[in-house]
Order: structure tokens, then sequence, then C-alpha cells
């Protein structure tokens, strides 16, 4: 069994002419290839520095399964390898995917190795005078083996995707735009090339496994090519079909030259076309770093001052690969909540208008896939239209919410938030934005706050308290509170935080404030685009926070959050920082809170600042656990929570234009359960989900409520004679 009898010949009925014209061919195949390839490369090469080099070090020779879990920094060569990614939006999709892509390289590989042993191993020993090869016995039987069950599995693999893409047809894959030109459009081509891809892959391996069959059929069925199980299978179905030996052996022939021109052409094409996304995936998931949303990068500048994004340029080559390795696959599309609410923005699309824009204006390969538009190649009119406000258009832009859904869901390491806030930043130097956000913006500016109010009214919703809380300015304290604006001035939400104060009294907790000290964090003005507001803002906190004495940071807001636990770091600024209901987690669980079951039936919301940016999903759930509340959980749930509409600066903004607004959407999705209360832990929420539940009609049989009211009314209820005759919103 382990004799050299045991092979077969590289070109079995070929001859020297076809070896020639097969070598000649797949010369060509490769210049054609490598063309294509440095094309792209030298298009990503235009692009700025991106600070990957991390990233790519620590996922190559850091820990083997970092980036494995659900929530990743970055990627990792077993995220690449398990196409972890791709299964966690379908175990079945992954799966498939998984036998399509190991498939592949194996047989990629299985290909290589005939080329060693045909083109090294044998001509140099040829030429020594003593012609050998590896390729027989042992070696031979388990290459086969193995070569037969991955290719069987890529069939089946592809098999499964198309027929999920061809009958199922799950909205995802529907490539209609979220925004639709006046002017007409036309994806079909995304959809043929979609096909031709699948097409060609499956005719290859199908092919594969013919040239197989005919040879083992050919040649009389040796009895060691049972170790080529699908050959030898196929070639029985051959045999019961009454094929004979002789017709077997012509029927390789041509089947062997159908297959290489295939796999020459498919070699030729994968630069030009979708299939680009084979070699562009690994790499970008490899150069992911997630934290690039949590703290957005600097922008880019022009002529020594902070700019947005203008040119080509101005995209880093991470940026420019990410949008070569966008597969169409639709998640970001599917779950945005701008595109769900009928804003003009899907992610999918901004991606695939920037490639189209991108490769146009570098001159680069032509693509396969372009989407067609009259009258023009790139994504809109005018040849010298701006990237922001032109390619992509301003009001696409400005209904992101950054809320991250789509960074988290893409299979492939894109990262949209921090490119679509870069452009944001060249629509705030315009001045293109809604008038209301121009006058939060001015308020921010002028007050350290959105509502315009006088910094001395910061603190007014402490008046009503019986004791007085500490000035972290001027005595030292263990936790300093971080109220944020909503949970001051709004005075939905203060009466919140007069229960929180309460509670934390109650339970011997030391903590202050920074009473007028405290201004807007910013985190959301940094994503609206406006830097140089930003700056100031930080600015202003740092210096507040390094004259307070204290030991951590709490804050009631997510949003404050995120800027003080991700964003100010960069600054220099690095603190401790906790949610609110971290602290009351801790207070329940030691004792310092005594809560009497509530036996309430609830749902429970994630705001995205807090369990999709911060990861923080647990505390919340162990609040209400200790409450001895039921909870039935959301659909969208924890790290896959869905938006409420407010973030990335979208409260302060016109939404007259939406269909239904993400907080009415999820407010029905809520609707479906059997609860009776709504559970919110961010000030934002709580205003953006009492509106909703009003607008929806579900107030009457479901009220919104924060973390701390349930608290509160199981600790004994309001202490606070002002809260007792506030109406509690719902």
């Amino acid at each position: 069994m382990g004799g050299d009898d045991v092979t077969r010949p590289i070109f079995e009925g070929i001859g020297t002419t076809g070896k020639v014209a097969f070598y000649i061919i797949g010369t060509l195949a490769i210049v054609v290839f490598l063309v294509g390839v440095w094309r792209r490369v030298a298009k990503y090469r235009r692009g700025r520095p991106a600070g990957r080099g991390g990233e790519i070090r620590a996922a190559l020779f850091g820990h083997p399964f970092s980036g494995v879990g659900e929530r990743s920094d970055g990627g990792s060569v077993a995220v690449v390898a398990s196409n972890v990614t791709i299964g966690r939006g379908s175990r079945a999709v992954g799966l498939a995917h998984f036998g399509v892509f190991w498939g592949f390289i194996v047989l990629f590989i299985a290909t290589v190795i005939l080329t060693i042993d045909e083109d090294i191993v044998r001509v140099a020993s040829r030429a020594m005078g003593d012609e050998t090869s590896f390729f027989h016995g042992w070696f031979y039987l388990i290459y086969s083996v193995i070569t037969d069950t991955f290719a069987v599995a890529a069939v089946l693999g592809l098999s499964y995707l198309i027929v999920r893409r061809g009958l199922k047809r799950p909205f995802r894959l529907d490539y209609t735009r979220a925004e639709k030109p006046e002017e007409g459009y036309s994806r079909r081509p995304f959809v043929l090339g979609d096909w031709l891809f699948a097409g060609l892959l499956g005719l290859i391996l199908l092919t594969g496994l013919f040239v197989e069959a005919f040879r083992i059929r050919g040649a009389d069925f040796p009895s060691f090519e049972v170790w080529s199980p699908a050959g030898w299978i196929g070639a029985r179905v051959l045999e019961l079909f009454g094929m004979s030996a002789s017709a077997a052996s012509t029927a390789h022939t041509i089947s062997w030259w159908l297959h290489a021109a295939l796999a020459l052409g498919f070699v030729a094409y994968l630069p030009y076309s979708k299939a680009m996304h084979m070699l562009a995936d690994g790499v970008n998931l490899l150069a992911t770093d997630r934290t690039a949303t949590l703290a957005l990068p600097d922008p880019v500048t022009r002529d020594g001052v902070p700019s947005g994004y203008v040119s080509m340029e101005d995209f880093t080559w991470k940026e420019l690969l990410d949008l070569d390795a966008c597969t169409k696959c639709g998640r970001c599309h599917e779950v945005c909540p701008a595109r769900t609410a009928g804003a003009p923005l899907s992610p999918r699309d901004v991606i695939l208008d920037l490639r189209q824009w991108v490769d146009v204006q570098s001159g680069g390969v032509a693509v396969l896939d372009r989407e067609e538009r009259p009258g023009h190649d790139g994504p809109t009119a005018a040849a010298d239209a701006p990237v922001a406000g032109g390619v992509i258009g301003a009001r696409t832009l400005w209904s992101c919410t950054t809320c991250m859904a789509c960074v988290q869901t893409c299979p492939v390491g894109i990262e949209h938030v921090p490119t679509i806030v870069q452009m944001r930043r060249s629509l705030v130097e315009q001045g293109d934005m809604d008038p209301t956000l121009q006058t939060a913006l001015q308020n921010l500016a002028g007050q350290g706050n959105s509502f315009g109010k006088s910094a001395r009214m910061r603190t007014r919703w402490t008046k009503p308290l019986e004791t007085k809380i500490k000035d972290a300015r001027k005595e030292p304290v263990k936790y300093l509170w971080y109220v944020g604006d909503y949970a001051s001035f709004d005075d939905r939400v203060a009466g919140n935080s007069r229960a929180l104060a309460n509670l934390l009294t109650a339970a011997g907790v030391d903590f202050g404030l920074l009473y007028e000290a405290e201004w807007n964090t910013g985190n959301d003005v940094r994503r609206v685009g406006e830097e140089g507001l930003f700056d100031m803002l930080a600015e202003h906190n740092i210096e507040a926070l390094q004259g307070a004495q204290f030991e951590e940071i709490f804050t009631t807001d997510p949003h404050s959050l995120n800027a003080l636990r991700n964003e100010y770091p960069k600054l220099g600024a690095t603190y401790k920082v906790w949610h609110y209901t971290e602290l009351l987690a801790h207070l329940l669980e030691t004792g310092a809170l005594q809560a009497n079951p509530l036996d309430l039936q609830v749902t429970y919301h994630d705001p995205c600042y807090l369990a999709r940016y911060n990861g923080v999903t647990e505390a919340p759930r162990r609040v209400l656990e200790a409450l001895g509340c039921t909870l039935v959980e959301m659909p969208r749930n924890g790290t896959n929570t869905f938006c409420c509409g407010a973030g990335g600066g979208r409260i302060w903004m016109d939404d007259s234009f939406l269909t239904e607004r993400p907080s009415e959407n999820r407010m029905k999705e809520a609707a479906e359960l059997d609860v009776d209360h709504f559970v919110v832990s961010c000030p934002k929420d709580l205003t953006m989900y009492s509106d909703a539940a009003k607008a929806v009609g579900v107030d009457g049989r479901m009220k919104v409520v924060d973390v701390v009211q349930l608290v509160e009314m199981a600790v004994g209820g309001p202490a606070d004679p002002q809260r007792e005759a506030e109406e509690v919103p719902a």
C-alpha cells in the first residue's frame, strides 16, 4: 500500500505540448493577478498611516486565541482561521463558510505541494541524473483523503450558501439602497458579481472532483484510490451509468482542461472582483482595533489645522482596506437603527459608495461588480464632488447614532463609525448641520451643557435633599459622582438623581460632586465632529478633576462613562470609572442596601454606550435579581442591543423625517413581551422611551422606569417629599 506505485501522474494524458500551453496560460494568469494586487496595494499606500502595527503584531505573535470571544478588541490568527466572526450572525452560515474557507485553503496548499514536487523536486533531481518524488506511498494516500474531505466540505458549504441566497433571500442580502437617488441606479452588477464568484468557485470544485472520478474510472479502480473517497464514489457512479474506462480517460482530459482553465481564470479574476475579499479580509481582521471606535482617532491636520476628510489621501490605509474588505453581506445594513427608522443611512451603502469613489479617484482596478449609475462612474453626478456632503450625503452622515452596531456585527473588521465621524468633521467645518444641533453646540460652548442653562443651575436638583452632597473640590471623597447633563438639568430625570443620592447616603457611601465645575464630557460632541469644542470641554473637565479629591468616579450617564473611561486617557487623564448600576449592584449584594422583593415582571434595555461600547451588561441584571424582579429579556439584548436613537448627537437633531423613531421600534418590541415595566439605566433613555411609550400607546400598561426607581421602591419608597409629588415618567 505504501509503495512507489501508489501515486498518479500529474499531467496524465496532457502531453508535452499541453504542458507547455498550461504553463504559458498559468504565467499569464499570475501576471494579471499580480498586476491587480499591486494596483490595490498602490491604492492603500496612498492612504495615511493607520498605526495598526501593534494590532497586527499582537494578532500574529500574541495569544493565539485572543479575540475569539464575543467582545474582542481586535482580530487574531485564531479569529481568521475559525471564521468565528461569520458564525456570530448565524451558526449555519459560519459552518458553511468554514467549509468553503478551509476547503479553498487546503486545495490551494495541495496545488502548491504538487508544484513543489513536479517543478522543483523532480526537475532538480532529474538534472542530477536520478529523478525522485515524494508524491507517492503513504504521503499520497494521506494527501488524497485530506484533499477529498476538504473538497467535499467546500462543495457542501458553498451549496448551502447558494441555496440560502437563491431561495431564502434574507433581507440583509437585498441590495436596495437606504438612500434612493432621484436619477436612478442599478445594483444588478452586484448581484451578477455575487453569482459569478459563487459560480466560478462551485465549478472549480465540481470539475476538480469530476477530474478525479474520471481518472479513477479510466484507470479501472486502482485499489489504493479508495483513499480518495469522493473520487472513488464518483467513479463508481460513472461505472453504474455505463461509462467505459476508455470513455472516462477521454472525459478526464477534457475535464482536466476545463478545470485548469476555470482555476487559472479565477486566479486572474480574483483582484478585480468580490473575490478580492479572500485576500483583504484576513489582513483587515488582523489590523482591526475595536477601541478605535471607543476612543475616536484624531482628525487629519491640514495646514496645521485639524480637519475632516476631503480627499482620498485623508483616509488611512486601513480605511481604504475596509472598503475592499466589504463582502456586501448586509449585516450592518440589517442592524442599523438609522436604516430601520427610514433614514437614508446604510453602513453598507456608505462603504460601497466610498469604495467606488476611491477606485475612480485612484484610477485603480476596474472592479467587475461596480454599481451602475446613469451618466457617470462614481456615486455622485459631479466628478469633483466633496466626499462629505457629495459622495456621501450630509443627511446620510448626520443620521448615524454612532451606536457601533455596524462595527460589532461586521464579520471582516470594518470600522464604519470612525470613518463616518471623520466625514462629519468636514460637515462641521462647512457649517452644514441642523439648526437645532448648531444651537446645542453653541449652548455647550457657552455654558458647558446642551440645555444652555447657567452652570450654577447644574446642582439645583440637590436642593430638596436633606443631606448636602459633599463638594469634592473642597473635601476628599471616595467616589466622585459625574452626574451628566440630562440627570442634572432635565426635570423628568432630576428626581432619579435625588433618589440615587438618598440611596447612597443611606448606604453610607462617601461621595461628592464637582458642582458647577462639571461640564458635559463631550462624548457626543466628538462624535458629531466638533473636535475643537470637544477639546475645550475635555480640557476644562480634566482641570476640574485634577483639582478635586477623590479615588474613583461613577457616573449616571453611559455617554459620560465612555468619554471618561476611553477618550480622556488619551489626553493624560486616567481614572477608574464605574456606572452607577455597578455601584448599586455592589451595595445590594453586600447588604449595604436592604431591599424587599418587588415581584415585578420587567424587561431591560441595554444602552449602547454601556453595553456595546463598555461591556457593562451584568450589573443592571444583578440589581434586578437582587430586587426580586422577573426579567424577560428583549429579543435584542446585551451587546446585541438596539439603539434608542439619541447617540452621536442625534438627540440634538431633527428627526421628523424618520418613518419610525428607533425608540418607538424598540418600544413596540417590548410591547410584545409580558411585562409591566420597561427598565432603563441611562438618563437619555428615560426621556427617549418615555416619549416613545406615549407615541405607540403603551404608556398605560407598561411603565418606563430607571433602575434607581426600582431600587428606591424596594428599599423603602420615596424619601424625597418633592419626589412623591412628581409624576413618574411612563
